[in-house]
């Protein structure tokens, strides 16, 4: 199946006033991402695999290492950044001109999800797919995110109009970290996101295993619930990088409940996922 691309500068649009409107719109959008060093685009063609917590710890990894970094939160319908990070009553801000400031997690995150916009936390995002590609656009021409070290994008899980509309208005990605759980029924879904962003011409990081095992506290036994390297092995078969597994901890799970990253821990601990993680921005940055 082909991707239809959406025409760039008015391209085929029969109302000149409407043509030269996108024209300026896409210039100004690419101004903005201009002043982005590396946007990369945390992907899962499959729901429940863990993609807004690896994609919400390697932001704060990176902000840990005073790399200026943003956050942007495109899973319209179920957006999660703003609850894992203790940040779901924050409001960003707007200018005179209709630019929009993003929420500061600290001195170097910036946060933006349509979570911030929600009158109520149960409220309903109801939107077609032409609202749903307006709202990202304006996320990301109208946000002022400035000189950023990295921008993180956690989109939902699929290959549908989400990453589809970030991936064509970023025009040149760095690329997609895909996000897989061990078992057969997650990684046939994910095989579809590399497969999307081959034909987006867009590279693809690597692949990172969550969930890769749990690790019993009481006794130090490994139980594979998932089974465990098929991410790995997936990765291999489809030729693209494998970053590294995450194993199961609980902690992961209450840390996200809590609103406080999981990284946001004793930097003496190096078991378990800690240390993955750090090897995965490890990879990610090659020692910027």
């Amino acid at each position: 199946m082909s991707v239809e691309k959406k025409p760039a500068g008015g391209a085929g649009n029969e109302n000149p006033k409407a043509a030269v409107q996108e024209n300026d719109e896409n210039a100004e959008l690419r101004k903005n991402l201009a002043r982005i060093k590396n946007k990369i685009i945390v992907l899962s063609g499959k729901g429940g695999v863990g993609k807004s917590t690896v994609a919400v710890n390697l932001a704060f990894a990176l902000a840990r290492r005073k790399l200026k970094t943003g956050l942007l939160d495109v899973d319209i319908h179920g957006p999660s950044v703003p609850v894992m990070l203790g940040m779901r009553q924050a409001k960003p801000q707007g200018t005179e001109d209709g630019k929009i400031f993003p929420v500061e997690y600290n001195e170097y995150l910036k946060v933006i999800s349509v979570g911030f916009l929600l009158n109520e936390a149960d409220e309903a995002v109801i939107w077609r797919g032409p609202l749903k590609y307006s709202a990202i656009k304006q996320f990301l021409k109208d946000v002022l995110w400035n000189e950023l070290d990295y921008l993180i994008v956690d989109s939902p899980p699929g290959t549908g109009d989400e990453p589809l509309s970030v991936c064509q208005l970023m025009e040149n990605p760095t690329g997609a970290i895909v996000v897989t759980t061990p078992q057969d029924v997650a990684l046939s879904d994910v095989r579809k996101s590399i497969t999307f962003c081959r034909k987006l011409n867009m590279p693809v990081l690597g692949v990172v295993e969550n969930m890769s095992g749990f690790v019993c506290p009481h006794c130090g036994k490994q139980t594979d619930i998932f089974k465990s390297e098929g991410g790995r092995k997936m990765a291999a078969e489809m030729g693209v990088p494998f970053l590294g597994s995450i194993p199961m901890e609980a902690r992961i799970v209450d840390s996200g409940d809590e609103g406080n990253p999981y990284l946001n821990g004793d930097d003496r601990e190096e078991a378990g996922a800690r240390s993955s993680f750090a090897r995965i921005v490890d990879l990610i940055t090659k020692g910027e």
